[in-house]
């Protein structure tokens, strides 16, 4: 496993990371307390040491299982935990003031068992607030209590990238980024390179589309995000295939086969793909299998990608994906 450097925070953390959406149980299908935590500890033995969650991961379940986790665990002092809030409202009622984010990482904190979150992440919250800019202040005196140590964005486009960078204090900026999904290496990873903000890449795998295995026929669980989501019913549908229509994007992802080169599999080609970009810091993918955890580890060991390849995925996404993307991009 090669490590980077995340952002300004000098740490060094692997650049394959794990994210932990999954363990929520409640977006991925079912996962087993039991099998959550054989996935955590695999992904530490492969040598992962970014751990990348949020509050509202199945109501605090995948916070609860880290913080689990990293009490039987004696590589706690390696790991990188990174949090999210600002979609958990069980009410319904949303409220971005200073109080509210105070109890909401303070309840992290709590289920996580830790003094202080290593990263904060606002859960790409709505666009107004983003740019209210209140928001951010907020974090920096969170981070002056000493609750969190720094402070980032999970964001949806390039626009609430390119705004979230000129924040002072900002450590990181989590983007979806991927094979079907290039635009932010236009801009975003550039400038965020120059800034020494950390970039966190999430879905590398187009929701799974990019490991090669589904197809139109593909069936999921009734609480799998790829089930209900598929047409952004409940959140951004860029969240779910890429913002592809899922029988187009199933097409493109068996017709991408041919562009694999010898000794990849697919998702091994995609996620060597996205760290081949030196802006990368981390990427997260999920696992909901012990199995997975390997697989993914494997492409940080792989060589990068010919220019050649690169070229060919370059027109295959302007050719048959970039017309097709839906949502805020």
């Amino acid at each position: 496993m090669q490590s980077r450097k995340f952002g300004p925070t000098q740490r060094l953390v692997s650049e394959i990371g794990l994210g932990c959406w999954q363990l929520g149980g409640s977006d991925w299908g079912d996962v087993s307390d039991e099998k959550a935590l054989q996935i955590l500890a695999t992904a530490v033995d492969q040598g992962v040491t970014f751990l990348d969650t949020a509050d509202v991961y199945g109501a605090g379940r995948s916070e609860t299982l880290i913080g689990r986790f990293l009490r039987q665990t004696a590589q706690r002092d390696q790991l990188f935990i990174a949090t999210k809030l600002g979609r958990f409202f069980p009410d319904g009622k949303l409220d971005y003031s200073l109080p509210t984010l105070r109890a909401h990482t303070e309840a992290s904190l709590r289920r996580l068992g830790v003094e202080a979150l290593d990263l904060t992440q606002l859960h790409c919250i709505p666009q107004d607030v983003l740019f209210d800019g209140a928001v951010f202040a907020s974090l920096r005196q969170l981070q002056k209590e000493g609750k969190i140590k720094a402070f980032g964005a999970s964001v949806e486009c390039d626009a609430e990238a390119l705004h979230c960078l000129d924040q002072p204090g900002l450590a990181s900026l989590q983007i979806i980024f991927n094979i079907f999904r290039p635009k932010p290496a236009q801009q975003v990873l550039h400038l965020a390179q120059a800034r020494s903000v950390a970039i966190i890449v999430r879905l590398p795998l187009a929701s799974g589309l990019l490991g090669g295995k589904i197809t139109a026929a593909t069936q999921f669980p009734q609480n799998d995000h790829r089930n209900y989501n598929r047409d952004g019913q409940c959140f951004n549908v860029g969240e779910t295939f890429a913002g592809l229509p899922f029988a187009l994007a199933a097409q493109a992802s068996q017709d991408l086969r041919p562009l694999v080169p010898a000794g990849y599999t697919m998702a091994e080609m995609a996620l060597r793909w996205i760290l081949d970009h030196p802006g990368v810091s981390t990427i997260i993918p999920g696992a909901s299998k012990v199995e997975q955890v390997p697989a993914n580890v494997k492409a940080s060991g792989l060589p990068p990608l010919t220019a050649k390849t690169h070229a060919a995925l370059q027109h295959f996404y302007q050719t048959r994906i970039q017309t097709h993307i839906r949502g805020p991009y």
